[in-house]
């Protein structure tokens, strides 16, 4: 059999494409890693005070978590495709990291020098980083899960993209019980957290999402 009588025959009665098939396998998974990261982190540390509402802190930390889970899902969707375009997703993830970053060195120069290293350390950025991995690990599985339905063909980057959204939702669960009250805090070590997570699914990936 010749090579255009095969494509003919493999291509009769397919049908079209299916649209939205990224979305259909992401956003599931996105709200359940949601629910396991808040849950783990109510659970295990317990809610933040309610008065804490009242103060730009816990907004914050939504509105920047939230921003990169839904950049990296935009950047993940991309590379589950087998020719990806990442440009504009990339874009809006240095966006939103600028973003914090121009936020916390704002609120660190209004500080007074003598107490900006407490202003960045808080009182557990040892324990930060390590609590976010933890909380982000169940959304890594499923995010490595989603992507292995799609059709990534560059498995490590698809991976770390995994991993960067995995650790923004396990960050937006701990911030449910997260007193730290510095954006400089914030920036640092939630980043931190969120990319270890994406380091291991950049390890990962290659194992996880080959086809």
């Amino acid at each position: 059999m010749k090579t255009n009588e095969l494509i003919d025959l493999l291509a009769t009665g397919a049908g079209p494409a299916p649209r939205w098939v990224e979305a259909r396998r992401l956003l599931p998974m996105m709200a359940l890693g949601v629910v396991a990261s808040a849950a783990g982190a109510l659970a295990i540390f317990g809610p933040i005070p309610a008065e804490l509402f009242a103060t730009p802190a816990p907004w914050i930390k939504f509105a920047y978590a939230g921003g990169l889970a839904a950049a990296t899902a935009w950047l993940a969707a991309r590379l589950g495709r087998p020719v990806p375009r990442t440009r504009a997703p990339l874009s809006a993830l240095l966006l939103v990291l600028t973003a914090m970053g121009l936020l916390a060195l704002g609120a660190l120069l209004v500080t007074p020098a003598g107490e900006r290293l407490a202003f960045v350390l808080g009182h557990s950025w040892s324990r930060c980083p390590v609590n976010v991995l933890a909380l982000s690990l169940p959304a890594l599985a499923g995010a490595l899960w989603a992507l292995r339905g799609l059709a990534p063909t560059r498995p490590r980057a698809a991976g770390l993209a995994a991993g960067l959204l995995a650790g923004a939702l396990g960050a937006l669960g701990y911030s449910l019980s997260c007193t730290e009250l510095s954006p400089a805090f914030v920036a640092i070590w939630y980043s931190l957290g969120i990319g270890l997570t994406g380091t291991l699914g950049a390890v990962l990936g290659p194992w996880a999402l080959r086809w």
